[in-house]
């Protein structure tokens, strides 16, 4: 993973603490099983020893790609977001044109989309569409469904 992505200070704690789970809780567990099935003999016929090696090989992969992260994290200073176009940590009010349905959603990395707790991804084609927008702006975006007309109602931090 390469090139530095902007997040949340939350959203560095979490990193963290999971970056922490998995060096501290989930690599002992692997370790723990690799060695039971060693003890119980041949290893080159052994199927909870490969899957146990297995395992270790994704988590340390995980544990890799947590790393990669949190070093090429960059923390968003809240205070200096500015609210007169949509940008990442932005909270956006949109109204869908076709169905007059109104959506609140919250502009963040990648890392800490939430769609249940109203956080998208600034990957998504809604927030992709909605960047450098202005309230009152009606944003034409392309999303699974087809092309939908939404128009921003509000932008707040």
């Amino acid at each position: 993973m390469s090139g530095i992505t902007y997040m949340t200070a939350d959203g560095l704690k979490k990193l963290r603490q999971e970056l922490d789970h998995l060096v501290k809780v989930e690599r002992p567990a692997i370790s723990k099983q690799i060695g039971e099935a060693i003890e119980k003999g041949d290893i080159s016929e052994n199927a909870e020893y490969d899957a146990a090696k297995d395992a270790q090989g994704m988590l340390e992969a995980r544990i890799a790609q947590v790393q990669a992260k949190i070093a090429n994290a960059r923390i968003i200073d809240e205070s200096k977001i500015d609210t007169s176009s949509v940008q990442i940590m932005n909270i956006v009010t949109i109204k869908n044109k076709k169905n007059n349905a109104v959506m609140k959603y919250t502009i963040v990395s990648e890392h800490e989309a939430d769609l249940k707790a109203g956080k998208i991804s600034i990957g998504t084609p809604i927030a992709k569409g909605l960047l450098g927008k202005k309230v009152g702006d009606v944003v034409d975006i392309q999303v699974p469904s087809g092309v939908i007309p939404f128009e921003i109602i509000d932008i707040s931090i």
